[in-house]
């Protein structure tokens, strides 16, 4: 977990925002539980990558930072499930925002990728950023 300065506020709201949804995971989270509560569980299935330790503390701190909420139901073996609060689904259109981002940035270096294997062997290319166009040098 970070390390937190109490004794000073955020430069900028910027700064609050990422300091809330920020890293790795947090968003991607998030996206996962904007159409439906998950269990620990699912969550981790979604999310191959993350070890269950660091699932626990970006659910934990996300549950702190009051986007999530975390529901414990008396059964055996004990069912945890986790849901946006109404401030964490205020961050919908913000994340779907972010999704399309993703999805054409993807799009963009697929293409740089395929223009550059298909550039003739030997010759230099430089891929420009704006266009993800391959040229010759």
């Amino acid at each position: 977990m970070r390390a937190r300065s109490y004794d000073c506020g955020y430069g900028c709201p910027i700064e609050a925002a990422l300091d809330v949804i920020g890293g790795r995971w947090k968003g991607i989270i998030l996206y996962h539980l904007l159409d439906r509560q998950q269990r620990f569980g699912e969550l981790r299935r979604l999310l191959p990558k993350i070890t269950q330790r660091m699932l626990t503390l970006q659910l934990r701190e996300l549950e702190r930072d009051g986007l999530v909420h975390r529901e414990v139901y008396p059964e055996t073996p004990l069912r945890v499930e986790y849901s946006l609060t109404s401030f964490g689904s205020g961050l919908r259109p913000l994340l779907l925002q972010l999704r399309e981002v993703g999805v054409e940035h993807m799009a963009r270096q697929r293409a740089a990728t395929e223009t550059i294997a298909d550039a003739p062997p030997g010759e230099p290319t430089i891929v420009s950023p704006s266009s993800g166009r391959a040229a010759a040098r």
